[in-house]
């Protein structure tokens, strides 16, 4: 599982020789991406690869673990997520996204009918698995699987889903919202859409939605301006701080990468 198809910032593929000849240009979602790609290589190449830091000048303390990670198949993740289930006590879902569902159909490799093969396979129930896509297409093909599962219509903040003659402004309006509450149960838009002046979150609620905002981060550059300290970018402000801000505010999920920090500050709240 990589978040995107192009794998040279994730992976160790740049420094191996043996796959040098695969770096090449594609135009993926209208825009030209240079690198190394999933589709280009079998899955048994892909597992002799080793999972790096995305960020290493913003989390270089992550890049201890850099070459001590495989690549894993949405299966693995599931038996992962099932094995730590019964060990922790406590139910994990998984949370997979169809990324670029529109690019990887055009060349052959749709990517619902897999993850529909896949869900059904292992019997995931909906406290198990929330399926989510910035496409609507996409999310219309798993609806139609009747998988009973929860859908999240991803959100950007400018433009529309690749494909779509739709934007993200018009889907985020209230009639837009009540055309997603036809086949989704969740909106998934960046948190900056959620403050105020801003109505998404109540109107989504109106709708019948629940809103699990994104990507909740504890470095300055990430954080708005009032919860900032000090000026360096890359150390942590008052994370917390903005948690609470947005649950008070009534947000049903964060997308964070830092869930420790998340759930302590959603636990302050409750008392």
């Amino acid at each position: 599982m990589r978040h995107e198809n192009e794998i040279g910032g994730t992976t160790d593929v740049g420094g191996r020789p043996e796959f040098a000849d695969r770096r090449t240009t594609k135009t993926v979602d209208g825009k030209a991406v240079t690198g190394w790609f999933t589709e280009d290589f079998t899955l048994r190449e892909l597992k002799t690869l080793r999972t790096v830091e995305r960020l290493p000048l913003v989390r270089n303390r992550n890049t201890v673990f850099d070459g001590r990670g495989r690549v894993m198949t949405f299966q693995e993740v599931i038996d992962l997520a099932r094995r730590l289930s019964k060990e922790s006590g406590r139910r994990i879902a998984v949370f997979p996204e169809t990324k670029h569902p529109t690019y990887f159909r055009a060349i052959g490799l749709p990517l619902e009918e897999e993850l529909i093969r896949v869900i059904r396979r292992n019997r995931l129930t909906a406290r198990e698995c929330v399926v989510q896509s910035f496409e609507p297409s996409s999310l219309h093909r798993v609806a139609a699987a009747r998988l009973g599962l929860p859908l999240w219509q991803a959100l950007g903040t400018s433009g529309g889903p690749y494909g779509h003659a739709v934007t993200y402004k018009d889907m985020m309006s209230p009639a837009g919202l009540r055309e997603i509450a036809s086949y989704a149960q969740w909106i998934g838009p960046d948190k900056s859409s959620l403050v105020p002046p801003h109505t998404l979150l109540a109107d989504a609620h109106a709708a019948g939605l629940k809103v699990g905002a994104y990507t909740f981060r504890a470095e300055n550059q990430y954080l708005p301006a009032a919860h900032r300290r000090g000026t360096a970018p890359n150390d942590f402000g008052d994370a917390f701080a903005e948690y609470a801000f947005h649950y008070g505010q009534g947000v049903d999920a964060v997308v964070t990468d830092f869930p420790d920090i998340a759930v302590q500050a959603r636990e302050e709240l409750r008392g």
